[in-house]
């Protein structure tokens, strides 16, 4: 028996080594994909310069990473568990960083769309098993609390991270490092993955390898998010006739699930109120966040007139914040007062800040009029990610974990898509409006932007109330 009891004392570090190991590896994995879906903001005049992009030509060096990467999400989130979520997990990295040396390398505008849109294949790869497999390795909900606040603190600063690396990167280099960086970093997290991440079979491919399903809710996501992010340049008929089309390919998609025998997505995971609330609190929390990233870093350069490095650097106490709150009292935060009211307290934070936002004034200092509702911002996040990722993932049963997974990443590439194209179309129409009329160009831009800030303040409260109202248990209202 003492030799049984030493054995499992000695075996026990080993397998929480083993676990916070693999957390570790799916962290730097995540890390990159963020990293690239904002690093390249700030290069993008470096971009059109070198490769002689037009102004509507330039948009697709965002949009083809982001119309594959939203539209695979949740193809590949049920593949990851039918093959296998490390394999996919693997895969997808493999296939990120061959895609990040394509984009270093290209000279050419063909190359470099077509190099993007393969990192939107491997991002979505990656990121689609990231949170089934951290639920996997952390059932126990203390510990699994703090694993997601690690895993969101390094998603949450890794976007503003990648504002200042674009660039620092591009003023000390050139924009082709924004892409090769990512070749170091890639080729050491594959390796990890394989030799640390523990090998899973998953189900197989033939229970439930929804192939027409499968065409269907591709095809429908990519066009939503293609008529998202390209709404700015189309006219009204054209983004509605597409909208109709990708909502006709949705319910076709619920029509086939409803009815084959094997059937990609279960719809009775949108019977979890939890799992379905979340979601669509995210949609709009995260049209808010980056929202405010992309308007604000507009703001800073051409109201206040910072460049790409000082307005990377601007945003620095962000990621600061966001992982000092999420790794030091985040967990704690949700042990002792729930997921549910950390949420709130979070969301509230974030409607506060965009708020102060609101007012951002012609001559403003960063001191007075960014900083603070900058920190408001990143310690609403800070609360209210991780307190929504738990919530989340406890709506889905473990088969479907790759899925929820999945869905939930979906999520938010539409709601980041989403508040890009709506708070972007706001503030310049109405900056037109103001020059129009005789304004100056300085401050119609600027108010421009508060108008902007204001429908953002408005997408908080929304995501307040519903979080409210939806994902309040019965724990509780027991509690009350």
């Amino acid at each position: 028996m003492s030799t049984l009891i030493e054995s499992t004392a000695q075996a026990s570090p080993r397998r929480t080594y083993s676990r916070w190991a693999s957390l570790v590896v799916l962290c730097a994995g995540t890390l990159m994909t963020i990293l690239d879906g904002n690093i390249v903001t700030v290069a993008m005049p470096a971009i059109q310069s070198d490769l002689g992009f037009s102004g509507p030509g330039l948009a697709w060096v965002v949009n083809a990473y982001l119309i594959p990467f939203g539209g695979l999400l949740l193809l590949v989130g049920r593949l990851g568990d039918l093959v296998g979520r490390r394999r996919m997990f693997a895969a997808g990295l493999a296939v990120f960083t061959a895609a990040s040396v394509l984009c270093g390398v290209a000279t050419s505008q063909g190359v470099l769309i077509a190099a993007r849109a393969a990192q939107g294949v491997g991002g979505a790869m990656t990121s689609a098993v990231v949170l089934g497999m951290l639920v996997a390795l952390f059932p126990e909900p203390r510990e699994q609390a703090r694993a997601i606040a690690v895993f969101s603190a390094v998603g949450a600063a890794g976007g503003a991270l990648g504002t200042f690396l674009g660039g620092a990167l591009t003023q000390a280099l050139n924009w082709h490092w924004i892409f090769l960086i990512n070749l170091p970093i890639g080729v050491v997290a594959w390796l990890a993955a394989l030799r640390v991440l523990a090998p899973e079979s998953g189900a197989g491919l033939g229970k439930g390898a929804d192939y027409p399903g499968a065409a269907l809710v591709t095809g429908a996501l990519m066009l939503t998010v293609y008529v998202i992010v390209g709404s700015g340049d189309r006219g009204p008929t054209v983004t509605l006739l597409l909208g109709a089309l990708a909502l006709a390919l949705f319910v076709a998609f619920t029509v086939r699930q409803a009815r084959a025998a094997r059937p990609l997505l279960r719809l009775r995971l949108f019977g979890s109120r939890m799992l379905s609330g979340a979601n669509a609190v995210q949609v709009l929390m995260i049209a808010t966040m980056y929202g405010f990233q992309f308007i604000g870093a507009l703001y800073l350069q051409r109201v206040l007139g910072y460049d790409e490095l000082t307005t990377g650097t601007a945003f620095l106490p962000a990621p600061i914040a966001i992982g000092v709150l999420m790794l030091g009292l985040s967990a704690r935060s949700i042990g002792r007062f729930g997921a549910y009211r950390v949420l709130l307290a979070g969301l509230a934070l974030i409607v506060a800040g965009m708020a102060l936002l609101s007012r951002a004034p012609v001559h403003g200092s960063y001191v007075t009029d960014v900083l603070p509702p900058l920190l408001l911002l990143a310690a609403g996040f800070a609360a209210a990610m991780p307190a929504l990722t738990g919530l989340a993932m406890s709506g889905a049963r473990e088969e479907d974990a790759g899925l929820a997974s999945g869905l939930f990443n979906t999520t938010q590439v539409v709601g980041g898509s989403l508040g890009l194209a709506v708070l972007s179309t706001l503030a310049a129409s109405h900056t037109d409006g103001l020059l129009g009329r005789g304004a100056e160009l300085v401050p119609a831009t600027a108010e421009g932007y508060q108008l902007a800030f204001r429908v953002a303040t408005a997408l908080a409260a929304g995501a307040l109330a519903l979080a409210a109202v939806v994902l309040r248990s019965r724990t509780e209202q027991a509690r009350n």
